[in-house]
């Protein structure tokens, strides 16, 4: 029998150089990242995170009930489970104390990535959803999505690209 949630992988160690397409909701799907100052105050407390675990993000987009992340080990030592475990404390803790708010539902999806080429269309993804959402017309016209570690331009450059920036 399948579990009711989302289970990370028995036999993955989540140790090391792996990519990961995560997505995230909202506790009971509540349209919390409608607002910069909720959305900023978020993504400050993931990115908080990375350092400690040895992730860095590599695309993201605060979709307003929802985030989506592409996220990569950046050393051996990377830690995958303990950047989903800390990035969700320290934002929801975060987000409580300003806001009163309970943020994230307390599962998540977490999807191991397998390769460059992966990644892009993983990335092509996260830009396209406010599209299909209906929320903008074309990529970039969504003010809660990109990358922290290169503007905009580079990250849409990358994604739609066969070959080029690896992150």
């Amino acid at each position: 029998m399948f579990p009711k949630h989302p289970v990370l992988l028995p036999d993955f160690d989540y140790l090391g150089e792996h990519r990961y397409f995560l997505t995230w909701c909202c506790f009971e799907r509540q349209a919390l990242f409608r607002e910069s100052r909720v959305v900023d105050g978020a993504l400050t407390q993931i990115l908080r995170t990375c350092d400690p675990a040895g992730i860095a993000v590599i695309s993201y987009c605060f979709m307003p009930d929802h985030v989506h992340m592409l996220v990569e080990g950046v050393e051996p030592s990377a830690d995958g489970r303990r950047f989903f475990r800390l990035a969700k404390q320290y934002s929801g803790y975060a987000h409580s104390q300003a806001f009163g708010e309970r943020l994230w539902q307390r599962y998540g999806y977490e999807h191991v990535v397998r390769s460059t080429k992966t990644s892009r269309a993983v990335t092509r993804y996260i830009l396209e959803n406010p599209i299909r959402a209906g929320l903008a017309r074309s990529v970039g016209d969504w003010p809660h999505s990109g990358a922290p570690s290169t503007n905009l331009a580079a990250l849409v450059e990358w994604a739609y690209s066969e070959d080029g920036w690896s992150g």
